[in-house]
């Protein structure tokens, strides 16, 4: 399979990578393996680290920084933040619609029962309109690169999308490292992401608020794989990361423990699932819920990001339905491309898939993180036959796609510079206005010829640059 290298364009270095092609080829291996184990020594002492559970031994890992990083040219950008805005828009008015009248559904543009039979569906926040008409306030759209002008989207993240803090962090590492790169380079910043952020949670405040908006991020607690996340943008934030026993319902309203007593909570950043938000609303079991949060949030007496039952917007199958929405409500042909999917549910798309595994990348309608899935060129035989009994005991369970060339960048690797593929997470903010830092999170498959870029199934991040004009 042949895939697009970015840096690289009929063997001759791209615009784009010029001076870094300088920089890497004039810089000895000892300056490159100090530097190296300079990043890590910054990432542990600084505490980044992510948790994978049930491998036995620390589940703490540190995530692999590769120094490369990857770049974008200014059009490349736009072309890619018009489509994301786009995209945005459009799953806010679907969610809109499915907790409203479902105008969608009546038309015939999407099978109901993808919708109202989703476990993601939370049927306790039918009729409510969130402040500004805003469900997903944080949507991570992922993206993976085919060509020079091709890109997909791979999937959406409307919920609680992590890895927003390594975007920030492999910045501020890069800039402290090498310096002289970014004053020979114009690159766009990130850095005011968490301004961004809590700009765009004050603009949903709930209708109850007469002041300045009271903001708060939601944490499950230290235990929690993207702890280190939620307490890293509540300290950029200048917010307070609370847990569920620090809030406390009364009366209309949320109120925060603090020493000098009760405090009134506008707007909650959640990291937490739905079905642990509120006790007497969802799981009864719940430790990490505010006990009354869903009848204040009815009231309109607090804002809670993002909102309940958002997760349906990007559900795997539903997925497939989102350039439909953008035509339906936008009026408008999508920008960014799905990748061509096939539901397990259609007879003749199951039937499809099951005479083609070994050649098609399976997933779990509801999975993440790269569990759940079966990459058909390089699973074994036993894994696919093991992949395909589970697939005829629920079907609906799973969705396909084909193997995409995914595109590489450069990557220092043990031996030097190879090639690995990547994909892109940038995170957009809805509010009263769509906006997002020009970059995001690139993950990389430091396994020479893996296309699973995830942390937990051995992947790392780099920097990402978009130049400036």
């Amino acid at each position: 399979m042949v895939c697009y290298n970015e840096m690289f364009e009929a063997e001759a270095v791209r615009e784009p990578y010029a001076r870094l092609n300088e920089w890497v080829r004039t810089m000895p291996e000892e300056l490159r393996q100090m530097k190296q184990a300079e990043a890590e020594a910054l990432f542990r002492r600084i505490g980044i680290t992510f948790a994978v559970y049930g491998e036995g031994g620390d589940p703490d890992r540190l995530i692999p920084f590769d120094m490369m990083p990857r770049v974008f040219e200014q059009s490349e950008w736009r072309k890619l933040e018009r489509g994301i805005k786009q995209r945005a828009r459009a799953l806010n008015a679907f969610l809109r619609d499915v907790y409203g009248r479902g105008e969608i559904i009546r038309a015939g543009r999407i099978p109901a029962r993808l919708v109202y039979r989703n476990e993601a569906y939370e049927k306790a926040v039918v009729g409510i309109v969130p402040p500004r008409g805003v469900y997903s306030h944080i949507i991570g759209i992922d993206l993976v690169r085919t060509g020079k002008d091709e890109f997909f989207v791979l999937e959406d993240n409307c919920r609680t999308p992590s890895g927003v803090s390594y975007m920030l962090e492999n910045r501020e590492i890069m800039m402290r490292m090498f310096p002289q790169l970014f004053r020979n380079n114009r690159i766009e910043p990130v850095e005011q992401y968490p301004e961004l952020l809590r700009r765009t949670l004050e603009s949903v405040a709930p209708t109850k608020c007469d002041s300045r908006p009271t903001c708060v991020i939601l944490t499950p607690g230290h235990y929690n794989s993207a702890y280190y996340e939620h307490s890293f943008l509540a300290n950029l934030m200048g917010v307070e990361l609370v847990e569920g026993q620090d809030l406390f319902v009364d009366g209309e309203f949320v109120y925060m423990r603090t020493t000098q007593g009760p405090k009134r909570v506008d707007v909650i950043y959640r990291r937490i699932d739905d079905p642990f938000l509120d006790p007497l609303c969802f799981r009864p079991d719940s430790m990490l819920g505010i006990p009354g949060l869903m009848d204040v949030y009815r009231s309109g007496g607090v804002s809670i990001c993002s909102a309940p039952g958002a997760g349906v917007a990007d559900d795997k199958a539903v997925y497939t339905f989102v350039p439909e929405m953008i035509r339906f409500y936008l009026g408008e042909e999508p920008m960014l491309n799905n990748v061509q999917t096939w539901t397990l549910w259609k007879d003749e798309d199951y039937k499809y898939v099951m005479a083609n595994l070994p050649d098609l990348v399976v997933k779990e309608v509801h999975g993440s993180g790269g569990y759940g899935m079966l990459v058909g060129p390089k699973a074994s035989k036993e894994e696919i036959e093991t992949f395909r009994k589970k697939i005829e005991a629920n079907p609906s369970n799973y969705i396909a796609q084909p193997t995409l060339s995914l595109s590489t960048c450069p990557t220092f690797v043990e031996e030097g510079v190879a090639p690995r593929h990547v994909d892109l997470r940038p995170y957009c903010l809805c509010g009263d206005r769509i906006e997002l830092v020009p970059g995001g999170l690139t993950r990389v498959a430091l396994r020479e010829g893996s296309l699973v870029v995830n942390s937990s199934q051995g992947g790392g991040v780099k920097d990402t640059w978009v130049l400036s004009e």
